[in-house]
């Protein structure tokens, strides 16, 4: 199996700070505005997404996470899954703005799920979809509306985001 770095840590970083920007110029601010990753490295990319626009927008912006789990269409298949934390910030989602971020879009199967879940909780006033990577080959009409990256790549392929505070490293790989 050979794998091909696509994104480094700063490519990463840089990534971020670009999507940080597009939320605060789209939502004209950060009135609002709530970020919800989706387990598991989606929380992560959430939080540290959450700290760019805080330091952009000079005030703290609600990060929390949104377990999918329940959700999934694909239960049967994968029957092992653990569900994970949920947790929304104080003041909720009803009427804000919420962005959900995860690590990389593919089939859309996983943002359906994240809508069914936050149909439960509340009821925003906005969804947002915010991807580090996207890889199409979408199964779904769902379109992101901050991208980091849009990397094509084979269906048969896969890619894997590896984050410093659960992988130990930094970067984005392809492998065939």
């Amino acid at each position: 199996m050979s794998a091909r770095t696509v994104l480094q840590e700063a490519d990463i970083a840089r990534a971020l700070t670009r999507i940080a920007h597009e939320i605060l110029e789209s939502n004209r601010g950060a009135e609002g505005l709530v970020l919800l990753g989706i387990p598991t490295r989606g929380v992560t990319l959430a939080e540290r997404l959450g700290s760019v626009v805080s330091e952009i927008a000079g005030k703290p912006i609600p990060v929390g996470s949104l377990d999918i789990t329940l959700y999934r269409d694909d239960l049967s298949q994968h029957p092992t899954r653990s569900p994970k934390r949920t947790e929304i910030p104080a003041g909720g989602i009803d009427g804000r703005t919420v962005v959900l971020v995860d690590d990389v879009l593919f089939s859309g199967r996983s943002i359906r799920a994240a809508l069914d879940a936050i149909q439960s909780i509340g009821r925003p006033a906005v969804v947002r979809l915010a991807i580090l990577v996207d890889r199409g080959h979408r199964e779904l009409p769902i379109r992101p509306d901050f991208v980091g990256k849009n990397i094509p790549s084979a269906s048969a392929e896969r890619v894997n985001v590896r984050l410093r505070e659960l992988d130990g490293t930094e970067e984005v790989t392809i492998e065939s």
